[in-house]
């Protein structure tokens, strides 16, 4: 394709010679699905290139016929309909587009018409982010149906798109999202020089783009925020974030992003207040076992069982006496089994999935504690960390949160609660370190900004409630 493009110009041919064009365009695109019709056009000859698999077929019988009923100046109608140009990059961009080129013998330029019908879906529930009061839409993979959507949502003037490209060899079209009243100015001009950085080949999805916008690739904790859900882009973009609409993708990612916004809801500004502050210890709660409930009980088992009341003592050594493994040997089998069969789970078809596994987990954890390879009480602890894992509302999160429970489980195992607590300082100064676009990762609680703070949850249930109660007794008076 290359040696090509070197022997011709880039543009078509001089002269207007039909058959070298054709034979220009056939040699760019050396596939099956690059079809080329014949039009007629009263005393010239002419042909309209497209790939079948992209195009409207309807439109173009339609264009043909058009073509052929035109009476008047067939030159004027395709300057009424259609964009000229003799660049062969445009051509190339605008066939793999989803339009039609149209070639005359002896014109000297080629008329691009728009007949694309891409590959798409209907909207859908989101089948990840779920909730119980948001919209039941989710973003699709066709980026102007999704720039459609914000603008349905946020129906107003300062709502700005940027569209830029990225991608070496399949290029991508990328569109930032923003509120132009609200957003910082240096934080999309420091979006788009990151993007204009990204020399990868292709970017297939919105989370690939991601980790390579990271400034931190490598740590454990995701940096940017990914969503399907339509309104918690929306709500981002008022707060003054910036969305990134990826085409063929049907997830946005959301900057700058911050530890706390992984913990966040659409429903927390949904429900009564009472039950959205609830919520929210529940996930804190939630978080503090996902992490550290197998290494407390490692800890406990192994050094720091005089801390646990006797009673307690002896139920745990009743219950590990026929047990031969170290607990932390007892902990990684039943967490990496469950490991396995949540990925199982997923995998599956959706209606035996479930069953898997319910069943599995129930069947596995039976089997083993009779066999002695792991104790009653080790069955409970996991259980509960793999449940409280389902309560943290992002999935991208809650992953990183299962992963780090094994290091903490080591240091437990090695050092007792003393490791414990030098693991939490170990993640609390890498979390510290992160930095999301010129924002903290841990805003707004480290540094301290009641602020911020007042910002983050300024539509959340409880500040709605309080400000509405300020407002009526100013009105009272």
């Amino acid at each position: 394709m290359k040696e090509t493009t070197e022997r011709h110009s880039n543009f078509i041919d001089q002269e207007g010679n039909l058959k070298s064009n054709i034979d220009l365009l056939q040699s760019l695109f050396p596939t099956s699905d690059l079809e080329v019709k014949n039009i007629a056009l009263m005393e010239k000859k002419g042909v309209i290139i497209y790939f079948n698999s992209l195009i409207n077929k309807e439109k173009i019988e339609q264009f043909a016929t058009n073509v052929l009923e035109y009476k008047e100046d067939l030159f004027q109608f395709f300057f009424n309909h259609t964009t000229a140009t003799r660049k062969i990059d445009d051509i190339e961009q605008s066939l793999i587009a989803g339009n039609s080129v149209i070639l005359i013998d002896g014109e000297v330029k080629a008329f691009l018409y728009s007949v694309e019908d891409f590959p798409k879906r209907d909207f859908s529930p989101p089948s990840i982010d779920n909730s119980i009061k948001g919209i039941k839409i989710s973003f699709v993979e066709t980026i102007e149906t999704n720039l459609g959507l914000l603008r349905r949502y946020i129906q107003n003037r300062d709502l700005l798109f940027k569209e830029t490209k990225i991608g070496s060899e399949n290029k991508t079209t990328v569109s930032l999202a923003y509120l132009n009243s609200v957003v910082k100015p240096e934080l999309v001009t420091e979006i788009e020089s990151k993007l204009s950085t990204i020399k990868f080949d292709s970017i297939l999805n919105a989370s690939q783009l991601a980790q390579l916008m990271e400034k931190y690739p490598l740590s454990l904790f995701p940096q940017l925020v990914t969503t399907e859900r339509p309104d918690i882009a929306v709500e981002s973009i008022q707060k003054g974030k910036v969305v990134i609409v990826l085409d063929r993708s049907s997830e946005v990612i959301i900057l700058p992003g911050s530890f706390i916004s992984f913990f966040k809801s659409i429903d927390d500004s949904s429900t009564r207040p009472i039950i959205s502050l609830f919520i929210f210890f529940l996930r804190a709660i939630a978080l503090f076992i996902t992490l550290y409930l197998p290494g407390i009980y490692i800890s406990i088992v192994s050094f720091n069982y005089d801390v646990v009341p006797l009673k307690l003592i002896i139920s745990i050594g009743q219950s590990r006496a026929n047990v031969p493994f170290d607990p932390l040997v007892e902990a990684i089998i039943m967490e990496i089994t469950l490991e396995m069969l949540r990925e199982a789970a997923i995998r599956l078809p959706t209606p035996i999935s479930t069953t898997v596994g319910v069943v599995g987990g129930i069947v596995i954890g039976q089997a083993a504690v009779q066999a002695g390879i792991v104790s009653n009480i080790m069955v409970i602890v996991v259980s509960l960390t793999a449940i409280s894992s389902f309560i943290i509302p992002n999935y991208d999160m809650a992953s990183s949160l299962r992963i780090l429970r094994f290091p903490i489980m080591i240091m437990a195992s090695l050092f007792g609660i003393i490791g414990i607590i030098a693991s939490t300082m170990i993640i609390l100064g890498h979390g510290l370190k992160l930095s999301s676009y010129h924002e903290s990762f841990s805003q707004p609680f480290s540094p301290m900004s009641f602020k911020q703070l007042k910002k983050k949850y300024q539509n959340s249930a409880l500040s709605i409630l309080f400000n509405q109660q300020i407002t009526n007794q100013k009105k009272r008076k």
